[in-house]
């Protein structure tokens, strides 16, 4: 049905401060980029992952097609949270096809939800002539709640899109990392995304996905912090947290130092690199390949004022901070360059999913 057509979709990351809307354009292997935008949701749109204010949704994504004078309305988007469920195993060698239809009897032992309330896709990702076990595979399960996915898919209906691909944050983050960082085949290497609720973690063993997690926690716990602490509103608690002043005057700035806010930042710096090293604890105990020697840090809360440094120290790992565009081919006389390199890292799930086409 595809044949012949442009296979190309636009890739939409919502989250739950904002949505990422990102277009690529593919030529002889290279990209180059189409369109770009950040659009700021308001607080409490989107909680725990479930849509709250549907409208204002659906409202933004309408006012990011006009924006962009999108023509084509197909798109590629993606799940993460507790409503995903991910799971690697290793399987009796099959062909694909046998693969999926053997699935469909046993899925109920691998995930905790009857199964006729997900919807759920299973690939080979290891034939048995590379693993160490005679006559195995290695398979990775992927299952997602219905409703929530539903629930998605709905919403990009109603705002005139066509939800054409459904992925999970971690394997979009995935496809952005080997498109721009080649070179790490033969490493393993964390790829770590922090958003404002939720972290994903993404552990690349020879260039495959090795291990995923996804943390419920991320950068909201700075604001919520630095609001409770300092009895601050959240607006204020937001610039503090990026590094910023209180914007307006208020009663307490002459009792806030900057001692305080980093204390603050700290703290919460190291009860998430606290919940990264049990990720990366458990693939060491699990696995026999070795240790990760690199982090790669991306999500709008990467920017935080030394949380990169916290990762690095305590982890005593190498940590770099991603640059979704690296290998994208940016129009200047089109695009706000530098602008795109400061909010980058917010991009990484947005990237990953431009880069996916109807067919792959």
């Amino acid at each position: 049905m595809i044949f012949g057509r442009d296979k190309s979709v636009i890739g939409i990351d919502v989250g739950s401060s904002s949505i990422k809307l990102v277009g690529l354009k593919k030529s002889k292997g290279l990209y180059s980029l189409e369109f770009f935008q950040i659009a700021p949701l308001e607080p409490e749109t989107i909680v725990d992952g479930t849509i709250v204010s549907k409208d204002n949704v659906i409202d933004k994504l309408r006012e990011m097609i006009v924006h962009n004078a999108i023509k084509s309305k197909s798109i590629s988007t993606s799940v993460s949270g507790h409503s995903v469920i991910m799971k690697k195993f290793s399987y009796p060698y099959m062909t694909q096809d046998e693969l999926e239809e053997q699935i469909q009897w046993e899925i109920e032992q691998y995930i905790p939800f009857d199964r006729e309330d997900v919807y759920y896709d299973v690939k080979i990702i290891d034939s048995m002539s590379m693993t160490n076990e005679a006559g195995k595979m290695e398979v990775i399960l992927v299952a997602a709640k219905k409703e929530v996915v539903n629930e998605y898919t709905d919403l990009f209906s109603e705002a005139g899109l066509k939800p054409m691909i459904m992925d999970v944050d971690a394997f979009a983050i995935e496809n952005m990392f080997q498109l721009n960082y080649p070179g790490y085949e033969n490493d393993i290497v964390a790829l770590v995304n922090i958003g404002a609720t939720i972290t994903n973690v993404n552990i690349l063993e020879n260039g495959a996905s090795a291990f995923t997690r996804d943390i419920n926690i991320g950068g909201n716990l700075y604001t919520s912090e630095i609001q409770k602490q300092m009895n601050v509103s959240q607006e204020q608690a937001e610039s503090l947290k990026l590094g910023g002043d209180f914007g307006a005057p208020m009663e307490t700035t002459e009792a806030v130092i900057p001692q305080e806010v980093g204390g603050i930042i700290r703290s919460v710096s190291e009860s998430i690199t606290s919940e990264i090293q049990r990720s990366l604890d458990f693939y060491v105990a699990s696995s026999a390949k070795g240790r990760v020697s690199r982090v790669f840090l991306m999500g709008g809360s990467s920017k935080i004022p030394s949380l990169a440094n916290v990762i690095e120290t305590k982890l005593e790992l190498p940590v770099e901070v991603v640059n979704p565009f690296k290998e994208i081919e940016i129009n200047q006389n089109k695009f706000n360059f530098e602008q795109i390199q400061e909010v980058a890292p917010s991009a990484a799930v947005a990237v990953g999913l431009a880069m996916r086409e109807l067919g792959d």
